[in-house]
């Protein structure tokens, strides 16, 4: 994939000018409520378009998880006439339209992250069918004992998104006939906040010592949980899954409050966008650069690439993200952890 993802995408030129041959292209992401949209992905994404054409520029614009302004947001941008879209959609249905009105003017949209629904050009994601899996499968591992027969709450994401099914169906496929899930709820917006009532109202309901773990969607929904059981006095901490590799949620699985995350390589997820976007804005093809094919509700044969995640314990923080250089051990053990990381093995 990183062979893939080097191809030279050269010759584009900008002078800012009507009529010439500049390219830009529209970034459109969905919310700040998940920090890694702002902090990882949109100047990733901005730095690999501007290694593969120096001369292209990008607008940019957060949704901030609303449909109705992420449409106007993408309408603009049809208006000003990008060269191609980057959209990771709010809501797949809300967007449809402005997806089609893309495609009638001429420019195409790659759905980054999460399918967008209509005439889309490319897609690019890491498989959440798979994301489910690892959290489910961590999960039993963090549960022991009580993975033979235990309680468990489901925190999900939000409905409106097409991801959050996938990780549901993937967590469900390994947590079946194993635990009993006790609470299932939708968190809207994937807000911390909103989480933390549905746990709260899950602990008031069942009782405190009921609950063996939490299949938590990600890691904004994994705070909300983690906050309300502190609150509720349950200790010891249950197992709670995440997603995203925030770096609080790294520093809480150091601590010992979640059990783990999965992390998502996100310069391949956004090399893979930013090839795509150039090359479609080029009017070149995608076949060096898709591994395989999807569907969406509204389009067949979507040219697509769908990445690896990894798992993240306490255990592997140092081989993955570390290795990886996302996060320094300085960045991860603050004085307060320093005791925490040198019991795994978190040292400089």
């Amino acid at each position: 994939m990183a062979g893939v993802l080097a191809t030279s995408l050269v010759g584009c030129t900008e002078s800012g000018e009507e009529g010439d041959d500049s390219l830009t292209l529209g970034l459109l992401l969905p919310s700040r409520a998940v920090p890694r949209w702002e902090q990882s992905d949109k100047p990733l994404i901005e730095k690999r378009v501007k290694e593969l054409c120096p001369e292209c520029s990008v607008v940019y614009a957060n949704a901030e998880n609303d449909a109705a302004s992420q449409r106007q947001q993408m309408n603009s941008m049809i208006t000003r006439g990008v060269s191609a879209l980057i959209l990771d959609v709010v809501d797949p249905k809300a967007l449809r339209s402005s997806v089609r009105a893309a495609d009638r003017e001429g420019i195409p949209v790659v759905a980054y992250d999460r399918l967008a629904e209509g005439p889309i050009s490319g897609f690019v994601s890491f498989n959440g069918g798979q994301v489910g899996r690892l959290q489910g499968q961590d999960l039993l591992k963090g549960m022991g004992a009580r993975a033979d027969g235990g309680g468990v709450v489901m925190m999900n994401g939000d409905p409106s998104s097409p991801n959050a099914a996938w990780y549901e169906g993937g967590s469900r496929s390994v947590l079946k006939d194993k635990v009993r899930i006790l609470k299932s709820y939708n968190t809207l917006g994937w807000r911390t906040e909103n989480a933390n009532d549905h746990m709260s109202a899950a602990i008031s309901d069942l009782g405190p010592n009921q609950i063996d773990g939490v299949l938590a969607a990600n890691d904004s929904i994994a705070a909300g949980v983690i906050a309300a059981l502190k609150s509720a006095r349950i200790s010891p901490l249950p197992p709670v899954t995440g997603q995203d590799a925030d770096l609080d949620a790294v520093r809480r699985i150091v601590e010992g409050e979640q059990y783990m995350t999965v992390y998502k390589p996100f310069r391949l997820e956004t090399e893979a966008a930013a090839a795509m976007a150039v090359a479609l804005a080029r009017d070149n093809d995608l076949d060096a650069l898709v591994t395989r094919s999807v569907d969406s509700p509204t389009t067949k044969n979507i040219p697509a690439v769908l990445l690896t995640p990894i798992a993240v314990t306490a255990e592997t923080i140092g081989r993955t993200l570390v290795r990886d250089g996302v996060y320094t051990i300085d960045q991860i053990c603050t004085p307060k952890l320093r005791p925490a990381c040198d019991r795994i093995g978190l040292t400089r």
